[in-house]
Parts: C-alpha cells; structure tokens; sequence
C-alpha cells in the first residue's frame, strides 16, 4: 500500500479559502485549522464539563454494543480532569454508509493520536451517531458496481417516516435478505466467508440501525479506542437537559447570529446551504414518535409550521427539565450541544459540515463558549490493482480521472480509432455543402424572400440529416469498440461516479471482500497530513 496526495479540483470557494487559511474566511471561525493545539488546550480547561456522568452514559452505552477493551479504557482515561477529545460524526448509514465514514474514522483516530503525543494528555477519539435523525431515505441503501454502471441497493423496510434512527428498528428478514443479494454480487474471496459472518454478526445482535452501525464500527476499529455516542440515546438526552434550558433560553439571540453571519458570508460570495431564519427554533420537539421542528411564534411563543402545538418558553423550559427526551438538536444546535457535553480538542469535518459551521461562531459565544477548531476529514480515494492497470492502458492519471471524468478521453480515444475522423469528415462535407449550396440561396433570395427563407430551411434540412448520419456512424464505430469502452466506463465509475468523489458513493463493501475486514484498520498504518485536499490510497 502506498499513499500519494493529489490537488483536488471540486472543491467550493469557501473550502478553498478555508484551506489556504484565508482571513476572509478564518474570521467566522476561532481558531485556525491547524496549529492552536496548546492555545485551545488551555482554553478547555477553563471550562466546565459533566464529565463523570458522561462517562458513565458512555460506559453504559458502548457496553451495550459490546465495545472493545479498547474502548472501554479510554472511557476510563475521559474520566480525568486533563483528558480532551477529538470528535467528529456522522449518520447510522448501512454497512458503514460511503466510504466518507470511513474516511472522517481514520481523521478523528490519526489527530487524537498525534495531539496526544504532542500535548501529553489522553486525547480520545469519539464518533457522534446522528441517531435523532429520522430521513431513513438517507441512509437505506448501498451503491454497487455492476456492469460499469454504479447501482443503488435499497432497503425495503416500511418506516415510519418520522421515526429517529435510535427507535427504529430493523426488519431483520428483511435486511438479511438485502445482504445476501448484496453477497451475491461479489466476487468469492478467501475473505467473503469472514466477512459475512462478521456482518451477519453484528445483525443478529442488534434491534436498531444504530445498534447495527455500531457493532460494525467496533469490528473494523477493534483496537483504536474509538467511543461512540448515539445522539438519539435516552441517557444522553437526559445529560443535555441543562444545555436544553439554555438553548431554549438564548434561541433569539442564536437564530438571529446565524443570519446575520449568512448574510455576511454571502456578501463575501460564499454559499452556504443553510436555510435560516430569525424565527427559527433549531430545535425539534417528539410528539406520537414524530419529529417536530419548533420555530417562534408572533406571541413569542413556540409552534410549528402548521400552528398544531403551542408551548411558552417556561413550558418548553420545563419540558426540558422534565423530559428532555422530547427534545433533539438540528443542524444548527447540534454542534453547540457537542461542545457542551465534551471538552472537543478539535472537530473533524467533511465540506458541508465546514460550510454551515461557518455560521456557527457568534451562536457559540452566545452559550459562553469558543467554537473548537474545525478539521477537514481526510479525503482519499482507493486504487486496486485492477484499476491502476486500466489507468496505464488508458493512458489516464487517477488525479485526471478524479477530477475531470474520463468523457473527454473517452471521445478523443474514439476519435483516434476511425482515420480520417468521421467528425471530421462530417463537418468538411458540411462545409462543402454550405459552400455549394450559396447560388441557389443567393437565386431564391434574389427572386423573393420567402423563397430565400425556404432555401435556407432547405440547407438546414440537408445539415441535419449529415448530423444525423454523424450520429449513427459513432454509434457503430461504439459498438465496434465497446469492450474498450467499457474500460474508461469502468475507471469513471470508480474514480468519477455520479460526478464526484468515490467517497461519496461507495460503500467498503467491495474492499473489506477483497481485502479482508482488518482493511480499513490498515488505511491506518499510514501518516497522513490534514493540510492535503486528497489522497490516493494504491493498493
């Protein structure tokens, strides 16, 4: 296995700046990026934290998902006054969701190794599972290669669609069945057998997404320490009551630096996917198991789009002494509600994490608090063997592939196949055709213009239809050369799908098949720096 970093070309303005270190940017945030470790250390230490009865809710949690040694250790070493973390999360997706899950793993275990080396204090890697969120379409599916083509595998499992990922539970029928025809795309390899009953495992034990996810996530990182938290989990929300209290109690004040720091970024020509207003609640309320996003009603008050409940702030207040488990954090409170209950040295974050959380500062400071340093994941694309060889057939680089997609290529290459070109053929003929064509135009438009007109339809007429012979000439010289075809198909698919990164649509699957389980563990053994864009990962 061998590493080598890449620039990569899709990437917003906001994240360019932000990885140049931009004052433009860099002034929405904190801290920069990189670099303030021990700045930010002392930071912490200023502050408050419930840290023994969160470890007792993670002790109680992870054990349930039969966490390592590992991890277990290190929830031990969060209990002391000195220890920090690192943090960073991500839905329960199936099998792991995209490789990106993978990826933001490997980020948050590599800094919080290297921050304690150089600080030397526990530093401990936590992964936040989003089980409040309910959008099961999100994450009900798998992309496989099939045919050169990437292919969506859902889940057919009838969800309530406003049930959290944490109390929605599994068909399990269901999912073994998915899995199996999962299985039977692969290819046999000495690891398939393992690999299957390791993931049959895990779903045999588990009542939830979340339980599922989880298990998954201790079998591929078994001795990191990796600690989970699910978001969604009873015990935690009851942890975030007091944090509750205090969002509920300077939600104006939040709602409105939110806007006006979109307004200002938007100003500055970044674009910010975050739809917020004033008005905004950035809190959901559970009602009959459904989600219930609240927003500020004219009477100041708290309501819903649809005016169907009506809570006073002291109501919402104690409900959030009483039940806290009524409530859950959005986007937007989410990472304030992190930095309350963990002493975060630093969050990893994928693009449009870093994006939204530009907006984020000023709502921190609202709470009493800094905003951690932001880290973008690592990003990292994988090269089988099978896939470096057709780059060199193809006469491609992984960064061209990556960046641009191969159709260019693809049409030169086609180009190169028929002598002389048939594009070039074609539009010679076309040319001579306009050229001989003239006196009778010139003639008809002499005579009258309405006859000039119809000369020039009959031209258009003649064109066309050498377009269309154009067409069907590539066609066949396509089929005739459709096995080479298939090659720069096959390298789009991998490197290029749907017009992005390979992170971003597939699973590990494939992978862990070939490679074995321990594989996402060995993307570990190598160093990687944070200030790269991209990675490829040669295997």
């Amino acid at each position: 296995m061998r590493i080598e970093p890449i620039n990569l070309k899709q990437q917003s303005n906001l994240m360019k700046d932000y990885r140049n270190n931009e004052a433009s940017i860099h002034s929405f945030f904190d801290y920069a990026a990189f670099g303030e470790w021990k700045h930010r250390y002392h930071d912490l230490q200023k502050n408050v934290f419930k840290r023994q009865e969160l470890c007792d809710v993670l002790q109680s949690i992870n054990k349930q998902w039969q966490a390592p040694e590992s991890t277990q250790k290190n929830i031990q070493r969060l209990r002391q006054s000195q220890a920090v973390t690192v943090i960073g999360g991500q839905q329960a997706g199936l099998l792991t969701g995209p490789l990106y899950t993978i990826n933001k793993l490997i980020s948050i275990i590599q800094l919080a190794r290297e921050q304690e080396v150089a600080l030397g204090v526990p530093v401990i890697p936590v992964f936040w599972i989003a089980g409040e969120d309910h959008d099961f379409a999100e994450v009900n599916h798998v992309y496989m290669c099939k045919e050169h083509q990437m292919q969506k595998h859902i889940l057919k499992q009838q969800v309530h669609t406003k049930t959290s990922l944490t109390d929605m539970e599994m068909d399990h029928a269901k999912l073994k069945q998915w899995l199996d025809k999962l299985f039977e795309q692969l290819g046999e390899t000495n690891h398939t057998k393992t690999l299957y009953h390791e993931i049959n495992s895990c779903l045999s034990s588990s009542n939830t997404f979340v339980d599922f996810f989880a298990k998954l996530i201790f079998c591929l990182f078994p001795k990191e320490g990796v600690v989970l938290i699910d978001s969604g989990n009873k015990s935690v929300r009851q942890l975030e009551s007091d944090y509750f209290v205090e969002m509920v109690e300077n939600q104006p004040e939040i709602s409105k630096a939110v806007c006006d720091s979109l307004d200002q970024l938007h100003s500055l020509g970044y674009t910010v996917n975050l739809p917020a207003t004033p008005v905004d609640g950035h809190l959901f309320y559970y009602e009959n198991g459904e989600r219930i996003l609240l927003q500020r009603s004219k009477e100041k008050g708290w309501t819903n789009k649809q005016n169907s409940i009506y809570f006073t702030t002291e109501q919402l207040k104690q409900i959030a002494k009483d039940t806290p488990e009524k409530l859950n954090n959005n986007v937007v409170t989410r990472p304030l509600m992190q930095e309350k209950l963990f002493p975060n040295l630093a969050f990893i974050a994928g693009p449009g994490e870093i994006s939204y959380w530009s907006t984020l500062k000023a709502a921190f400071h609202h709470l009493q608090m800094k905003m951690p340093p932001v880290v973008p994941r690592l990003s990292l694309s994988i090269i089988d063997r099978t896939t470096d060889k057709l780059l060199s057939h193809c006469q491609l680089s992984a960064e061209q592939v990556i960046n641009e997609g191969v159709s260019e290529a693809k049409e030169k290459w086609l180009a190169t196949t028929s002598y002389p070109s048939i594009k070039k053929i074609t539009q010679e003929v076309q040319e001579q055709i306009t050229k001989v064509h003239a006196p009778v135009r010139h003639l008809a438009a002499s005579m009258r213009s309405d006859l000039g007109a119809l000369a020039d339809k009959n031209l258009d007429y003649i064109q066309n239809h050498i377009q269309y012979l154009e067409k069907r000439l590539i066609k066949e010289l396509q089929l005739q050369y459709q096995n080479d075809l298939a090659t720069f198909d096959l390298l789009e698919s991998t490197l290029h799908p749907e017009n992005g990164l390979q992170e971003r649509i597939w699973n590990p699957l494939p992978w862990l098949n070939m490679y074995g389980i321990s594989f996402a563990n060995r993307l570990l053994q190598h160093t990687y720096s944070f200030n790269n864009s991209h990675y490829l990962i040669y295997l």
